[in-house]
């Protein structure tokens, strides 16, 4: 896996949870903890994706898709 290295400024109080997570749950470094942390926030948005996708579903689509034939018809 590449990595590309960031220089990034977190507020002291941000930076002590950090390595306080990474302690106290075994994580090697804080780089580990800081892309487990955006990796949840990638699943929470596809996550919303998804459920904002599954509103726009039409429940008539499911009738008009089997338009009455059943399986044994294939």
């Amino acid at each position: 896996m590449h990595a590309e290295k960031l220089s990034i400024s977190l507020p002291a109080e941000t930076v002590g949870f950090l390595e306080a997570y990474r302690t106290t749950h075994g994580v090697k470094t804080r780089s580990q903890v800081i892309d487990m942390a955006l990796k949840q926030m990638r699943e929470r948005e596809l996550e919303a994706a998804y459920r904002d996708a599954s509103a726009e579903i039409d429940p008539a689509w499911d009738i008009t898709v089997a338009d009455g034939l059943g399986d044994e018809t294939w």
